[in-house]
């Protein structure tokens, strides 16, 4: 019986496929534990045995290959329907990197550089102030406003250190100011956005504090300008189709895709108003910090790439130069960029150019190597690359209100199972 699991699974492709494939895969791997990795399993089907989430698509890729790779539950407790590799997931953050890569395409191609200021694509940057908050006699604290010291570039954009941050946590005057500004309200599309946020003050001076926000929003509309066509269509024929990536797009086109559309549990909260997109209608605003949908099988595509350096199946994406300067740390103790208040990389990792990138074992020794590459999205989905190890892993689910616990403690059950860490 071992001795056939182990077989079926050597002829599993490397591109997913509706198949499972069992922890006996890890057969063909010394370094995987085969009992360990079953562990995957009883925490999934614990997860959904207890009505916390649907269902969940987990994989773990080793040298290229599915390792392990399994779909459970369903993808949404009305329709039973059941989970599967081409189930669709909305996958917020996850957008970021996928926007990052297209960006460093154009700078590979010498269409844009990371030092440019933004205000040469959006010219309405260049008058941006900075929020400074002031308290009066009366012990209000108000806000005023300061020059910028030096512009917003695009650098500052990718490693999320311009200024710009998010209206819906935290409650500085800044972000207060975000919140009450309507930004999403109708007409709306990249460029009217980007106009939106130029009128608002930065929440700090750029290149000095990571604060997570619209910087990679106004990135997405920066690539529509460099390229003359809409985010989508850029990132769709440089980047989503050579990948196969046929899934991955700002809203789900094809009514007969509307059956693989994964959804929380009902009572399952989310923090964010705009998170109640309803994804099957067409959305003008294609935000490149967290529109997107995908499946585990485009983002496992996304993630071998990256994995890989840049390259899959031959075809080099990005520049051996451009890769490294995307997974180097770009804050501190690496530049002087200090980590903001709502530092969300966690211990242990610094941040890249649309990423999290491990730099040191961290206080809390979470698992992991040196060199690691991670994000996830606010619904729950998740993936980190560990180029030491030659390995990624990708969880898909719908769970706003369960991710922190479940990808943490996805992490440890995945190291668990691997001998060499």
């Amino acid at each position: 019986m071992r001795a056939a699991l182990i077989a079926a699974v050597l002829a599993i492709p490397a591109t997913l496929g509706p198949e499972r494939v069992d922890p006996a895969a890890a057969a063909i791997d010394p370094q995987l534990s085969i009992d360990k990795l079953g562990r995957i399993d009883n925490f999934f089907n614990s997860e959904i045995g207890g009505g916390k989430i649907p269902g969940a698509v987990v994989l773990v890729q080793r040298h290229g290959r599915p390792a392990y790779f399994r779909c459970f539950g369903v993808r949404d407790v009305d329709s039973g329907l059941p989970m599967s590799s081409d189930t669709i997931f909305r996958i917020f953050s996850m957008s970021k990197p996928i926007t990052a890569v297209t960006a460093m395409m154009l700078i590979d191609q010498g269409k844009l550089g990371l030092h440019d200021p933004l205000s040469k694509y959006i010219p309405a940057f260049a008058q941006v102030k900075v929020g400074v908050e002031t308290r009066g006699p009366d012990g209000v604290t108000r806000l005023a406003t300061e020059p910028l010291r030096r512009e917003i570039t695009i650098e500052d954009l990718l490693r999320q250190s311009s200024g710009i941050t998010y209206g819906f946590y935290g409650d500085s005057q800044v972000r207060k100011a975000y919140a009450a500004a309507d930004l999403f309200r109708e007409p709306l599309d990249n460029a009217i956005f980007a106009e939106r946020l130029a009128k608002l003050p930065l929440a700090e001076q750029p290149g000095t504090v990571w604060d997570y926000g619209h910087s990679m929003d106004i990135v997405g509309r920066v690539i529509e300008v460099v390229t003359g066509k809409s985010l989508y269509q850029a990132e769709k024929e440089m980047l989503l189709d050579p990948l196969g990536m046929t899934d991955t797009a700002f809203y789900v086109a094809d009514p007969e895709k509307y059956s693989r559309l994964a959804r929380p549990m009902p009572s399952d909260s989310t923090f964010v108003a705009t998170m109640e997109r309803d994804v099957r209608k067409p959305i003008a605003w294609e935000p490149g910090g967290s529109g997107m949908v995908s499946t585990p099988h485009d983002y496992a595509r996304f993630a071998q790439m990256l994995l890989n350096g840049g390259m899959l199946d031959g075809r080099q994406y990005l520049s051996p130069e451009a890769f490294r300067t995307m997974t180097t740390n770009q804050i501190e103790p690496a530049t002087g960029v200090k980590r903001g208040a709502f530092y969300f990389p966690g211990d242990g990792f610094g941040y890249g150019l649309g990423f999290g990138v491990r730099i040191n074992r961290g206080d809390r020794n979470p698992p992991g190597a040196v060199g690691e590459i991670k994000w996830d999205g606010a619904g729950g989905t998740y993936f980190f690359a560990d180029p030491k190890n030659d390995m990624f892993a990708m969880l898909m689910i719908q769970s706003p209100s369960q991710r922190g616990r479940i990808i943490p403690e996805l992490k440890k059950l995945v190291y668990d199972a691997l001998a060499t860490k």
